[in-house]
């Protein structure tokens, strides 16, 4: 029998309590990138939000356009402040009766305690359901055909609406989510989620053991190669890749989760004034990292530096099984595509592929 090295991210890491790696870390990176492998992400933070009213509800408080969501429907949503600052973003799935909001792990609470003060006398009950529901996902080009293959079911490509310039005609944005994710049941009481990397599965904890079986041909891979697939293709994490000041046009967030052609709602001014009237005052780019002495990639928060001036800070930094060590990152906008960057003591290019 082989034994496999389980490791898990330590106590104080904001993953604590799903694995790292099995035991081969850039194996499991080229799995995820070629085929399909098994992520536990167990660790995110899960709401429950039934309730009849829960579509136009959710539609009034966040970013995006819920008002028409349908069961087998999912989508992304942020959370701003009255300035549009992001303070939240959550994935969402609908079943027909629950529109289940997944989110980072700490941001869950935050997300609970702004919507319980929002109801007034809404009919809506929502509620922390991280203790009974799980999300696992399956990530690679074959994810879909795995889902279809061990779980049964067959899910559409997702759909992403291309921002619109700022003159867009009225009806330019369709009113319905700018990001449309195919929602599937099976199982006991579980859900499939297509999204761009893969299949998101949100099961109840209870069935965990059931699901794993199903899905026992699927290779296991941590989350350092799910974060390293992540980095490749751009995905911001909210808390990594944004700060206090962030505004969603800064972090790549209003294609997935914005939609701009809708009623009002908290930080929508900030949103609208930058979309017609300007550009952000930062951007998220991907960075090459050069020169680097260890293996341990640049910790999050670390400054970007131009001529010695701090010019933005790194979010996640991974190294990468065939880019090497990257990083995204977020820059003042006025930085030059082909500026000499410093991460530490360490130059990093900008990629504008």
């Amino acid at each position: 029998m082989t034994t496999v090295l389980i490791e898990e991210l330590e106590p104080t890491s904001a993953d604590a309590g799903v694995p790292a790696h099995y035991g081969d870390p850039m194996r499991e990176q080229r799995t995820l990138d070629t085929a399909v492998g098994l992520v536990d992400r167990s660790n995110r933070e899960v709401l429950a939000v039934p309730g009849e009213e829960r579509a136009s509800w959710l539609h009034t408080l966040t970013t995006q356009h819920l008002s028409d969501l349908r069961a087998g429907q999912g989508t992304e949503l942020l959370v701003l402040s009255p300035h549009g600052h992001v303070e939240q973003h959550a994935l969402v799935a609908e079943d027909g009766t629950t529109a289940w909001l997944d989110t980072e792990p700490g941001a869950g609470a935050g997300l609970l305690r702004y919507l319980e003060m929002m109801r007034f006398f809404t009919r809506v009950e929502p509620r922390d359901a991280s203790a009974e529901t799980a999300v696992l996902s399956l990530v690679g080009p074959q994810a879909v055909a795995a889902a279809r293959e061990h779980l049964g079911v067959q899910l559409a490509e997702p759909r992403i609406f291309e921002v619109p310039g700022p003159k867009f005609a009225a009806g330019a944005v369709p009113a319905a989510p700018t990001a449309l994710y195919d929602v599937r049941p099976f199982g006991s009481g579980a859900l499939a989620r297509r999204v761009p990397l893969g299949v998101d599965l949100l099961v109840p904890r209870s069935s965990l053991a059931e699901v794993l079986a199903l899905l026992a041909d699927v290779p296991k891979a941590g989350l350092w190669a799910y974060e390293a697939v992540r980095v490749a293709h751009r995905v911001p994490r909210l808390g990594w890749e944004t700060d206090h000041r962030t505004i969603p046009s800064e972090a790549s967030l209003v294609a997935p989760a914005v939609h701009l052609d809708k009623g009002c709602y908290r930080g929508q001014e900030t949103i609208a004034r930058v979309h017609h009237l300007g550009k952000p005052p930062r951007r998220l780019v991907l960075l090459h990292l050069d020169g680097i002495a260890t293996d341990q990639p640049p910790a999050q928060g670390t400054p970007v530096t131009l001529d010695g001036r701090a010019v933005g800070f790194v979010g996640t930094a991974v190294r990468h099984h065939e880019l090497g060590m990257i990083a995204l990152a977020v820059l003042k906008r006025n930085v030059a595509d082909d500026a000499a960057l410093l991460v530490g003591e360490s130059a990093a290019a900008i990629d504008i592929s």
